[in-house]
């Protein structure tokens, strides 16, 4: 009996220091994130205050975009009524529709106002504004026609901010405040149903940036 107990006791020892090797592996795992002033980076914020709520409009985005990936959104494409999906689920367009939303932007009403005035610009058939802003290739001509254009090379680490806005050519997403050890900002985007996590260091590896812009 005496033997069992300590067998059973040695079991659990050697169990707990798994639990803590693999605690402690997925720690060290974990990536370091850096900020602005780490490199020197003067972080940007914006002479505008659209909802005029005491916060920049570039910090507002970031903020909001933030905001509503902390819901966990799951991933799927529907239609809703009211252009903005309510029921906790959303893609990639709805980070930056929702980050700009909270900063006074309605980019349901904006696009549909840039594509009646230049609807030669957009690839599209019927006009529909409850889902022309939730598509990858509207916004990359909607933020070409009125934002301001920057640099689509990730190594101008000075050049990217948290706030600002990246397409690809299928997905986009927000530029984060926090950085990889080489200064290259992360990304808060909605990629997929099996995404973990909503803020990523992707910047770099994507091949495919077709445009980056700044709210003005």
């Amino acid at each position: 009996m005496k033997s069992k107990n300590i067998i059973i006791l040695v079991f659990f020892l050697i169990l707990a220091v798994g639990f803590i090797h693999v605690a402690r592996v997925g720690f060290m795992m974990q990536p370091t994130k850096y900020d602005d002033n780490f490199f020197g980076i003067e972080t940007y914020t914006s002479d505008i205050d659209n909802d005029l709520d005491g916060i920049d409009d570039q910090t507002d985005i970031l903020t909001n975009a933030k905001n509503y990936v902390e819901t966990k959104p799951k991933y799927k494409s529907n239609y809703y009524e009211g252009g903005y999906p309510d029921d906790g689920y959303g893609v990639c367009t709805d980070v930056v529709a929702f980050a700009l939303r909270g900063a006074g932007y309605d980019l349901r009403e904006l696009v549909n106002i840039d594509i009646e005035k230049n609807r030669g610009s957009y690839d599209i058939e019927t006009v529909d504004k409850n889902i022309d802003f939730r598509r990858v290739k509207n916004l990359k001509v909607y933020f070409e026609n009125t934002a301001i254009s920057l640099t689509t090379n990730p190594k101008e680490i000075e050049e990217w901010q948290g706030g600002d806005i990246v397409v690809f050519q299928k997905h986009i997403g927000i530029i984060s405040n926090n950085r990889n050890k080489y200064g290259v900002p992360y990304v808060i985007h909605h990629a997929n149903e099996f995404q973990k996590e909503y803020e990523q260091d992707i910047l770099s590896s994507r091949k495919d940036i077709v445009g980056h812009y700044r709210i003005s």
